[in-house]
């Protein structure tokens, strides 16, 4: 009933018209409301009420203005950095080490043999190409002294090859199938021009098509190194995992003596995680060992493979507990024959998400499947991006990289079953494109501990004491009274924490909804002094304006109906009667004849409009008496006699 009453108030309302105008509603606002100026503006004479308007208008501008800059700030979801330092009992980073050299020349020599000719082949020819006798072409299944048969199918493959740039008309000469002479390579290796300097260059055939790609280097060495890091890896894939693994550095081999604290420590803390056979520490006691983790490494330094790898040394990691380490990226190296001390400083790291970063807590909303999730391992940025670059690898070149883990149902890229595979692979990896789309998909994790690192190293070990410490390691890893070992295979490293304390850097919100909104009131009170109340009343004169304004619209449409009515007829308005009698009896005349049917003024064609009411019914004006009157009501209209 309320709202029916409502609504018939609401619409006499429409009816009757607004009850003021908008100067008389404008007028009221300013002589009602708390903001400062408008009552000047009304009260003043014309010369102040001019500079009263002029001074309100601009202080308004002013606190317009201001809230846009302040709503934007807002919007960017700028962040803070606090640091604090407390102390705590913190875990021991895993330690990652892993030798320079991934697998052992001894074990895996039966597989690199036909590369090994084939380079050692080459670089003899690249030799004597800096002398001025000519260089004879190199016959297939032939070396060049003729004592060893070399086979050029894995040549032919991937060649290499010398570009000479001041020939443009041959530029491209094969090292075992073309004659020149030393001194068309002597001329262009001195010209002082880059363009005409020749490069050793390697040239993967071209995936589509007979046309070759060429990487041009400025060094043979680099040269030699990026083709035989190439040929091995087609090699090394078609090798089971398993047997990878024994090919590389065991723990067991590697660690002469570990000592952590107090506590000695062996192999069986040990865990290999990679492909390249890396061996993790994990430490997972609560403790601030004033000593640290000490190790004596062997590297084996003898037993590295010639042309794959050409630093000695170890490389290590510090990272989280049940994190994937990446060495390759984020390891450090340990030289041979001295002993490294690592100072370790941990940070802390906490990032708001979404909106004021685009961080992930454990990865579930990356768009990229996580390869290393496997391992029992959390998200890295690190994961992702190689995670990101081997879906690509698998659907580019149909089959992935050796050093990756495999999506289910894929097969590892070699020669013999992807000739073409080196041409892909190396055009996705100089690709911007792709890489850039491996960026934007990835996203760094919200909460992450990294551990900086400060490193000194010594000579180990010395002069005076080098003789009884070989002599001492070798009988223990070999059980034998000669010295085995030498400075050049030894690295000791001592790792511990540089302070007892810990440094957290977290981030919180630069700009909050309350300091928006004493922002906003702050402005406002200061440029026209008003609150939260003002707003309030501005609102509502708002409302009144708009409510206006439809009143009017609606008085406006009904006005026209009303004078598109009245100009059918040119006297006045017919009666009820005569519309009636119009409509019931077709031969009835007005008495004007002017609005006949068929007539050719406004309203030819049609008939007057039906009345609103219909004519009273003067039947129903008999008097009854009350009596018949209350049985007809009680009987649903019905009369009794």
């Amino acid at each position: 009933m309320n709202l029916k009453r409502y609504f018939i108030r609401a619409l006499h309302r429409l009816q009757k018209g607004p009850g003021y105008t908008y100067k008389e509603l404008l007028v009221w606002y300013c002589d009602n409301t708390n903001t400062h100026g408008p009552k000047r503006i009304i009260r003043e004479g014309p010369k102040k009420k001019f500079i009263w308007f002029f001074l309100t208008l601009l202080f308004a501008s002013l606190v317009f203005w201001q809230w846009g800059i302040l709503i934007n700030t807002y919007l960017s979801y700028n962040v803070t950095s606090s640091l604090s330092i407390g102390f705590k009992t913190m875990k021991f980073p895993a330690v990652t080490v892993c030798n320079a050299n991934p697998f052992k020349y001894s074990k895996v020599k039966h597989l690199l043999k036909e590369m090994d000719k084939l380079i050692d082949a080459a670089l003899e020819r690249i030799l004597q190409s800096g002398q001025q006798d000519p260089v004879s072409p190199l016959a297939v299944n032939s070396s060049e002294n003729g004592s060893q048969a070399l086979d050029l199918q894995l040549w032919n493959q991937l060649p290499l090859v010398l570009i000479d740039e001041s020939h443009p008309d041959q530029p491209i000469i094969d090292i075992f199938t073309t004659n020149w002479t030393g001194a068309r390579t002597q001329h262009n290796s001195s010209s002082p021009s880059p363009s005409n300097s020749h490069g050793c260059t390697y040239s993967p055939k071209a995936a589509r098509g007979k046309s070759c790609v060429y990487k041009n280097f400025t060094s043979a060495a680099q040269a030699v190194m990026e083709w035989y890091v190439l040929q091995s890896t087609s090699i090394f894939a078609k090798v089971p995992l398993e047997e990878r693994k024994q090919m590389g550095y065991q723990a067991e081999d590697m660690i002469l003596a570990c000592l952590y604290g107090a506590e000695p420590c062996n192999h069986k803390y040990v865990q290999p995680t990679d492909f390249l056979t890396p061996h993790v520490l994990w430490f997972l006691t609560l403790c601030l060992v004033p000593a640290g983790l000490k190790l004596i490494l062997d590297i084996s330094q003898h037993d590295y493979i010639p042309y794959l790898t050409s630093a000695a040394g170890a490389r290590l990691m510090l990272h989280e507990q049940k994190s994937f380490p990446f060495l390759k990226d984020q390891g450090i190296y340990a030289m041979s024959g001295t002993e490294t001390s690592i100072g370790v400083l941990a940070d802390e790291l906490e990032r708001m998400g979404y909106p004021y970063s685009d961080c992930t807590l454990n990865g579930s909303d990356v768009p990229v499947k996580n390869l290393y999730k496997g391992f029992n391992t959390s998200y890295s940025i690190q994961a992702c991006l190689r995670s990101c670059f081997q879906a690509q690898m698998v659907e580019t070149c149909e089959c992935g990289h050796y050093l990756f883990p495999l999506p289910k149902g894929v097969n590892y890229c070699n020669n013999d079953n992807n000739p073409d595979w080196a041409y892909c692979y190396s055009s996705l990896r100089s690709s911007i494109r792709h890489r850039q789309f491996c960026i934007d998909s990835c996203k760094e994790t919200c909460n992450d501990t990294q551990y900086k690192m400060t490193i000194s190293m010594a000579d180990w070990p010395s002069e005076a004491s080098e003789d009884w410490i070989f002599h001492i390691l070798s009988y223990e890893r070999d059980l034998s009274t000669n010295v085995t070992l030498d400075r050049h295979g030894i690295i000791k490293l001592n790792i511990y924490f540089q302070e007892y304390n810990y440094r957290t850097i977290s981030e919180s919100a630069a700009t909050t909804i309350v300091w928006l909104l004493s922002s906003l009131g702050g402005q406002f009170g200061f440029w026209m002094g008003g609150s939260v109340l003002c707003l309030i009343e501005f609102g509502e004169i708002i409302i009144d304006f708009l409510w206006i304004t439809i009143i009017n619209g609606i008085s406006w449409c009904k006005g026209l109906k009303q004078k598109r009515a009245q100009a059918c007829y040119p006297d006045a308005p017919p009666t009820v009667s005569e519309l009636v009698e119009a409509h019931t009896n077709l031969g009835f005349q007005y008495e004007d004849g002017s609005v006949t049917p068929g007539s050719g003024n406004c309203c030819s064609g049609r008939l007057p409009p039906e009345p609103g009411t219909p004519p009273p019914n003067y039947d129903s004006l008999r008097v009854q008496p009350l009596d018949v009157l209350e049985q007809f009501d009680s009987q649903g209209g019905q009369t009794s006699k």
